[in-house]
């Protein structure tokens, strides 16, 4: 059940009450094997409760006051404050112990309660592994799920030290912030941890496969350690994984100029995480899918090494130093996301300089879609209460965040931003901060006035749209050029205005070189500021065939090109010879389709004549996705079909011709295997699975031939017998989740209606299971067999909003809404909805967000057909 709902002004109030000495956490976990049913049958709880004991010392700057202390349990037995018993009937409701009478001065908290496993992935998870029947546990505390394990102050600037006690089962391992000491009879007891948020806390308990190292260097010496159940053992790459951490360490600690600040490091890979990972100090969680079992292209490997050196960056930036309140959540998340994407892409050893490319092609492309919905915010959002955090991990938090920090290093430069960084870590270590703490340290080392660039960018919501203006004479000489910055309007229901900003911008001319390559001949960078910015250097240049603006991807906006740039890209976007300009060029031409300013069939027409000469396997994957989005939801519904077919024919072709065991012949199967549709393309995924048709060097292993059984299964040529058969031969978590996509994308009235009833009309799925449930619930080739289910969406989304966990009723809002129904009447329904039931905040901004992608896909499709 969810908590109560902390306010920002409750948590100043409890802040300038209270401060938080010391935890001594005492968990009783030695039924965790036994603690419940299975994960797949009667899981609903996660499996039972266990004893929780929790000490709290704390000091009152009255006397006599009362605050409150966060607690979310089936049964409270004992609550001792000050020596003195609280009755828990009078003191524990809604997740909240009253704490009467505190003394001035020194306090001392003890509670007793059993907590319960989850299996929704927030606060302690258990989940049994199918291979071997074994429990294992791991907590998710981010933002407010430490009180669901032991009672807490639960708000970052309430830091402490803690200290846990755990009683495991024989056998098990159990690893904490501090090292992992050495169990007496099967106790547990860790050293206290430095003072840090209760929300980076965790424990991981099971018996783990673990990996050990050390990171040494000029004295220093780091434990490292990696973990994963044992049946991932086997495909656990622990020496590439502990070569990209080590290169983290080496970039962070030389450029951050302070030493790692805790004392060890452990990467523990854990089942059904509901993210990419979790910055726990010391103890970072990872989404198991990362340990590969199955080949997967570079892309994915330099997905997961960004993730790893994102987790290890919050080290510094997010746990050494926290932010205040959740407001500045972006202070974490586009700092870490900078500065590991930074490490990518200018470490010595990277295997992935083109990491730019990769953010231009994917992470922006998310921010800008995010700042284009009608829950915009500004980078620092306004946060009033838990509910509007818990949303608000979103692409402007991650991404339109590090893209103006990325500005931002452009235009203080980077050795005075990290010296300014330097100055902070120094400054705060171990305390909390705000903006203007990190702002004002790097006025110091810049000598630069951040306030206003701090107002227009970090402080203000919506994007803005360059475009290039020029004029040339009959020779093809350019007479003026200027670049032209727009403000949209916010979309309906965003707050705030639209805003100009200062842009640092960099102008390439491109041309195409004796051999074909289109490559760089001229370049201007400036500031772009207002309305209009002429450009007097580039006249009376030679007008070059392609003119592109945020060249190198200084600046975050949507860049739009000349109508004659546009045309000569059209016919030779591949020929680019470096990787970021042709990526800048494919996200401009994505985000016209989105906006409805190229047709989706010139989309996919631009795609086939480019992507052959992609050699980025990521900025190919991301394609791929692309133009199946766009094809299923900006098409013209007319001409949907013959493109389906059109892009599918592609891809056959391009899987057959490609290299033989190449990242490219992967990523051509599975975009196959996504809309093959006719009888002989179909016979192909067929012939592939039972061995009578082969590709040469294609190798159709385990991941793979699920993406062709749940296609198999979602026309039709798939039923129950063949889906238990492949889950017999893969009957892991995995296969387990494969099958239950399979089974729910079946296009039968039965198939979807016990999908349904799975997922609303019963909570005893576990998070992935019922994500998975999701997912192939959802097919794009169903929606009249999806159409009935728009009326009982919105006749149980509330519901399941008030009695769900949050990380569960998020996946039901937005999982199930009815996006496939691009129809003015979903929209009707939509807002009828939003108008009768006037739910809470934080579902309304969901509910609206996906109603945005039903209305921009009804303007697109308008656009597709007039073209």
């Amino acid at each position: 059940m969810p908590g109560t709902n902390l306010t920002r002004e409750e948590a100043q109030q409890r802040a300038k009450l209270l401060t938080v000495d010391s935890y001594e956490i005492d968990l009783d976990l030695s039924g965790a094997q036994d603690g419940g049913p299975s994960r797949s049958s009667e899981a609903g709880s996660g499996g039972g409760t266990y004893r929780s004991v929790t000490t709290v010392r704390f000091d009152s700057a009255e006397s006599g006051a009362a605050s409150f202390i966060d607690l979310v349990a089936p049964t409270v037995h004992e609550i001792t404050l000050n020596g003195d018993p609280l009755d828990p009937a009078e003191v524990f409701a809604d997740s909240r112990i009253a704490l009467p009478g505190l003394l001035d001065g020194a306090n001392v908290l003890r509670v007793v309660a059993d907590c319960a496993y989850t299996n929704t992935g927030e606060g302690l998870h258990r989940f049994v592994d199918p291979v071997d029947q074994q429990a294992y546990l791991y907590t998710q505390f981010e933002v407010p799920d430490a009180r669901r394990v032991f009672a807490s102050f639960e708000q970052p600037d309430l830091k402490a030290t803690f200290q846990f006690t755990v009683k495991a089962p024989s056998g098990w391992t159990v690893i904490s912030n501090s090292p992992t000491p050495e169990p007496k009879d099967d106790i547990w007891v860790f050293e206290p941890t430095p003072r840090i948020s209760t929300y980076i806390t965790a424990l991981i308990v099971g018996p783990y496969h673990s990996v050990h190292s050390v990171y040494e260097k000029d004295g220093q010496s780091v434990p490292l350690g990696i973990y994963c159940r044992p049946s991932l053992a086997q495909f656990l790459d622990s020496d590439a994984l502990f070569e990209v951490t080590r290169q983290g360490f080496d970039w962070f600690q030389e450029k951050f100029d302070y030493a790692y600040p805790f004392a060890k490091y452990d990467q523990l890979f854990v089942p059904e995480f509901n993210a990419g990972a979790m910055e726990n100090a010391g103890a970072v969680t990872i989404r198991d899918q990362y340990v590969f079992r199955s080949k997967v292209t570079d892309a994915a490997y330099e997905v997961r090494a960004e993730t790893v050196l994102h987790e290890l960056a919050h080290m510094w930036f997010g746990d050494l130093v926290t932010m205040e309140w959740w407001n500045d959540l972006w202070l974490n998340e586009s700092f870490a996301t900078y500065t590991s994407i930074a490490c990518l892409a200018y470490g010595p050893e990277s295997r992935w300089p083109h990491s730019w490319t990769t953010f231009a092609n994917s992470m922006k492309t998310w921010a800008y879609r995010q700042d284009q919905l009608p829950s915009t915010h500004p980078i620092m959002a306004e946060i009033n209460d838990l509910d509007d955090v818990l949303v608000n991990f979103d692409g402007i938090t991650y991404a339109k965040g590090a893209s103006v920090l990325k500005q931002l290093v452009a235009y203080v430069g980077m050795d005075e931003f990290f010296q300014g960084v330097r100055k902070y870590f120094k400054r705060h270590a171990y305390g909390n901060t705000r903006l203007s703490d990190l702002l004002g340290a790097l006025e110091e080392t810049s000598g630069r006035d951040l306030k206003t660039w701090s107002k227009l960018w970090l402080e203000t919501a919506g994007i803005n749209i360059l475009r290039p203006e020029i004029e040339t004479d009959a020779d093809g000489t350019i007479t003026a050029f200027a670049v032209r910055q727009e403000a949209p309007a916010l979309p309906a229901g965003a707050k705030g205005e639209p805003t100009l900003r200062p842009h640092r911008i960099a102008i390439g001319f491109y041309d195409l070189d004796a051999d074909g390559k289109l490559v760089r001949g001229e370049r201007v960078e400036l500031d772009v500021d207002g309305e209009l910015t002429a450009v007097p250097e580039l006249v009376g240049k030679a007008r070059p065939s392609v003119v592109l603006l945020n060249d190198d991807d200084l600046s975050y906006a949507k860049v739009r090109l000349d109508e004659a740039s546009l045309a000569f890209v059209t016919e030779h976007l591949g020929d680019f010879d470096d990787s970021l300009p042709r990526a800048l060029c494919w996200a401009s031409a994505w985000d016209m389709t989105r906006d409805a300013e190229l047709a989706t069939r010139d989309y996919l027409e631009l795609v086939l004549s480019g992507i052959g000469k992609e050699a980025g396997i990521g900025v190919v994957q991301s394609l791929h996705r692309q133009v199946k989005l766009a094809i299923d939801l900006y098409a013209d519904p007319t001409w949907r079909e013959a493109g389906l077919t059109r892009w599918t024919e592609a891809t056959l072709a391009h899987l057959r011709a490609a290299e033989p065991g190449s990242d490219h012949q992967l990523a051509w199967a599975r975009a196959f295997a996504a809309t093959a549709r006719t009888p002989e393309q179909l016979d192909v995924l067929d012939g592939l699975l039972d061995g009578t048709q082969s590709i040469e060097g294609l190798a159709v292993d385990t991941e793979l031939r699920w993406a062709f059984v749940q296609r198999l299964a979602a026309v039709g040529r798939f039923d129950e017998a063949g889906i238990a058969a492949e889950y017999e031969r893969d009957k892991t978590a995995a296969g387990e989740r494969h099958a239950t996509t399979a089974r729910a994308s079946r296009p039968t009235p039965e198939a979807k209606a016990e999908a349904w009833a799975s997922v609303v009309e019963s909570d005893k799925l576990p998070n992935a299971v019922q994500e998975s449930v999701i997912a192939g619930f959802v097919q794009t080739d169903q929606r009249e067999l999806l159409a009935p289910y728009t009326e009982k969406y919105f006749a149980s989304v509330k519901d399941a909003w008030d009695t769900r966990s949050h990380e569960i009723a998020q996946q039901i809002a937005v999982g199930l809404y009815p996006a496939l129904q691009v129809e003015q009447s979903t929209l009707d329904a939509t807002d009828a909805w939003l108008t009768a039931t006037d739910p809470p905040p934080a579902l309304r901004r969901l509910i609206s967000e996906s109603r945005a992608g039903v209305e921009r896909a009804l303007k697109a499709q308008e656009a597709d057909a007039r073209a």
